[in-house]
């Protein structure tokens, strides 16, 4: 008896975050923000006990991937995540597709986690290490002299970093006479393209959005169907560019490469070439992921490591470019591949043919953290993106979290319950909310709670 009442005390002093069995999916809300450092949609997941668990769609993805799920989830336990993920996924898709499945996944791990008062990390199996290395994201925009880049990336190193990335595209040659070879007017038609996801935002006749779709339609051709092909003149620019860059950062510490551009494989086999002696890190989706055979013949090509996946939706498909030999590192999203337990998934499938994983990431803290949580514990983990190095709000979207989040190039595993974020800042999101774009911050959905659809996918 005596010893009945000691255990009876002993739990009276238990701080319990909730009751993980009675908890129920009470409602979902959106903010969308803007330059962090893309179009972010962040999300939060309300329950019956007050808990909110914080998620985020895909950057410049819709809310509506998101919400055409909260009548499939209100009333649901968000402690059960992998049953409500097998329920969801089918709603998933490629690239910003995946958004709401992934998103809404996040959140769940987040409150199961505060539901029973531990990390993320911990409900995955454990953590491989306590810190995870960043690699620093640096656009080429503005810097359109390898001397410039390279002085980009040497301010990323002075802060810490440990590992870089760098675009090198071809839109580099749009003004370098001889540089490239097309159809005659498809490179403006290419330059054009680019320019032109903001101006869809805008409002205008009939007529300019007709012109902007069909102007958007050049950036949908496949790459290796543009007949564009890089000259050796064109060769001999990037050359010099990527000498200028190593002259500044020096040839010691890893370099990836990025936003290649719109040529096929025999261009990114001369560009491949060219860039051994540079000791890259990985030439990064060179061509559309799903060309697994051309994907092998690149990597059997040249000696630099190729790298893809941020597209790429569920384990299943990555499985053929494994099989096939085609990558040396993989580079899923979570807020594409699935989130943070298929994420894990697919590192460990990863490692069973030799191959290492890298994450992308150029979001909120949101997804960050939900990053951190699951690289945390998968073993072939090499390093996570970061993108947000020039947004000065970026670590104020959120609530008890180490500040800065990154410092010296790491984040520290966090061990608070969840994602270890404690709430976000409306007074933040708010400043970065585009009213005349996007309704505003955290409204109602109730629209959404209702909507049905017979969703068995056999007869």
């Amino acid at each position: 008896m005596k010893e009945r009442m000691e255990a009876g005390e002993v739990l009276n002093n238990v701080k319990t975050c909730s009751s993980p069995s009675e908890l129920r999916i009470t409602d979902i809300r959106f903010a969308d923000i803007w330059n962090a450092p893309m179009h972010c949609i962040l999300v939060k997941v309300f329950t019956n006990q007050g808990l909110v668990g914080y998620g985020e769609v895909r950057d410049f993805a819709d809310k509506r991937y998101a919400l055409m799920l909260k009548s499939k989830l209100i009333g649901e336990n968000p402690c059960n995540v992998d049953r409500i993920f097998r329920k969801m996924k089918q709603f998933g898709g490629l690239s910003r597709q995946a958004g709401g499945v992934c998103g809404i996944e996040l959140a769940l791990w987040d409150l199961a986690g505060k539901a029973y008062g531990v990390p993320v990390y911990q409900m995955l199996g454990g953590k491989f290490r306590d810190e995870i290395r960043c690699y620093c994201d640096t656009d080429v925009e503005g810097k359109n002299s390898g001397k410039k880049m390279g002085e980009a990336l040497k301010k990323r190193m002075e802060k810490g970093f440990t590992m870089l990335k760098m675009d090198l595209s071809i839109s580099l040659l749009y003004d370098v006479p001889g540089a490239l070879s097309a159809p005659l007017g498809f490179i403006d038609k290419l330059r054009e393209a680019e320019d032109c996801d903001e101006i869809m935002w805008k409002q205008g006749t009939l007529d300019e959005r007709y012109h902007m779709n069909r102007v958007r339609e050049v950036q949908n051709i496949e790459h290796g169907m543009t007949a564009v092909q890089i000259t050796q003149k064109g060769l001999e620019y990037l050359d010099q560019y990527m000498s200028d860059v190593r002259s500044v950062i020096g040839y010691e510490i890893p370099l990836a490469i990025d936003h290649i551009g719109h040529i096929g494989l025999t261009e990114c086999i001369k560009l491949g070439r060219m860039l051994e002696k540079y000791n890259i890190a990985w030439l990064e989706d060179a061509l559309p992921w799903h060309y697994t055979k051309q994907y092998a013949i690149l990597k059997q090509s040249v000696n630099v490591p190729i790298c893809t996946g941020e597209d790429i939706y569920l384990k299943e498909g990555f499985r053929p470019l494994l099989e096939a030999g085609g990558v040396s590192v993989i580079h899923p999203d979570l807020l594409t591949s699935g989130g943070i337990l298929e994420n894990k998934k697919i590192g460990d499938m990863a490692q069973e043919y030799g191959v290492a994983m890298a994450v992308h990431m150029a979001e909120s803290p949101v997804a960050c953290l939900a990053a951190v949580h699951s690289v945390a514990a998968t073993e072939n983990f090499l390093a996570l993106e970061f993108h947000s190095n020039d947004v000065p709000w970026w670590d104020d979207l959120v609530i008890g979290t180490r500040k800065p989040l990154i410092q010296n190039g790491y984040i520290k595993v966090p061990d608070a319950p969840g994602l270890g974020i404690e709430g976000l800042v409306d007074d933040v999101i708010r400043e970065h909310i585009d009213n005349e774009k996007i309704p505003g911050l955290w409204e109602a959905t109730d629209d959404w709670n209702n909507s049905y659809s017979h969703d068995r996918l056999w007869s």
